[in-house]
């Protein structure tokens, strides 16, 4: 399930990873929310990445930057699993409260080495209201898999690209031209038919992921009036919110995980960060319109991870409307591109 990540800086070549081999976590784990490198890679792995990461020539950025965004792609959807998997036995509470701690944990060192942009936050009732859009659509997403095949869940969230368009000229009167209207219609005809709406198909699981979808794409429109805020202030910001809703929900239905649940749920905190920070790199190496097309490649995990772990099969219906939607939107990304507006970022949500 994929994070707003932040603030990314579009279209040009990164400059290379100047992480330190030293012994203070503070310094590395700074380091690391600004240049390409994972929490998890040592040393050697570190040059490597390093290599990857500075290019003399822009096809080459690209090219990384897709390969980030893939990887990326894999490592929420991997992580959305390893969701599925736990709320089959613990509450949605829970997963948010322990996944959120171990998020927090990895980027405690972040916090604290740059502390004081959290000082002056700018607009802070709007940064409120995204932390609890952040908040909302991650329950929303987890609990609609307690009930939904994930594959169904991911295409709600798929329309994201199309509500942001549609929201744009709607809340921040953006001009969206025809063709992109016509797109935004094509991408809700997709989900209707994924949704496959009548009396006895609507239930209110698919009610609340496709409400997590729109909660997503709203979220998108505050992260961008929102471009001054460090990354790091929205990313701690956004786990910070899941580990305060996961203490208010946890007590309720609470089943005392085992040494394997503890790791499973530290493991899909570290896989989320670890994500974000790959998108980040992603987004810093290549214009958006390159990359986040990429993000599509999400359904295709969601199918394969909900056959071979939970045995569900998808409907034609869900296959048939995940391709509209993928096919709208990529016209929507591609258009934007075309006009040389500002591109649209829709990262995976935290």
């Amino acid at each position: 399930m994929l994070p707003n990540s932040g603030k990314p800086e579009f279209g040009g070549a990164s400059t290379m990873c100047t992480c330190t081999s030293g012994n203070d976590a503070g310094d590395i784990f700074s380091n690391l929310i600004s240049e390409p490198c994972l929490p998890f890679l040592n040393e050697s792995h570190m040059i490597l990445f390093t290599k990857i990461s500075a290019f003399k020539d822009e096809r080459s950025a690209r090219l990384a930057g897709i390969g980030l965004m893939l990887l990326s792609i894999f490592m929420f959807s991997f992580g959305d699993a390893m969701g599925k998997f736990l709320v089959a036995t613990y509450s949605v509470g829970q997963l948010l409260l322990l996944r959120a701690c171990a998020a927090l944990i990895v980027l405690l060192p972040m916090v604290w080495r740059q502390r004081a942009k959290f000082v002056h936050l700018e607009r802070p009732r709007l940064q409120l209201l995204r932390v609890a859009l952040s908040t909302l659509e991650v329950a929303a997403f987890f609990l609609a898999t307690v009930y939904l095949p994930l594959a169904d869940v991911v295409t709600y969230y798929l329309a994201c690209p199309i509500f942001v368009t549609a929201l744009s000229a709607i809340v921040l009167r953006e001009r969206v031209g025809w063709r992109r209207w016509s797109a935004v219609l094509i991408g809700f005809c997709g989900v209707l038919i994924a949704l496959r709406p009548s009396s006895q198909t609507v239930s209110w699981p698919a009610m609340i992921a496709l409400g997590g979808s729109l909660s997503f794409a709203v979220l998108m429109l505050i992260t961008r009036s929102l471009r001054a805020t460090p990354d790091i202030v929205l990313a701690s910001s956004q786990f910070g919110g899941t580990f305060l809703l996961g203490a208010l929900l946890s007590p309720f239905g609470w089943v005392t995980p085992g040494p394997g649940s503890l790791v499973l749920f530290a493991v899909a905190g570290c896989i989320s960060v670890g994500a974000l920070l790959c998108v980040n790199r992603s987004l810093k190496l290549a214009p958006a319109s390159v990359v986040v097309p990429y993000q599509y490649s999400m359904i295709i995990w969601a199918v394969m991870f909900g056959y071979c772990v939970f045995g569900d099969v998808p409907e034609v219906a869900t296959i048939l409307g995940a391709a509209i939607i993928i096919g709208a939107g990529i016209y929507i990304f591609m258009r934007e591109r075309a006009l040389g507006r500002k591109e649209t970022v829709v990262s995976p949500p935290v």
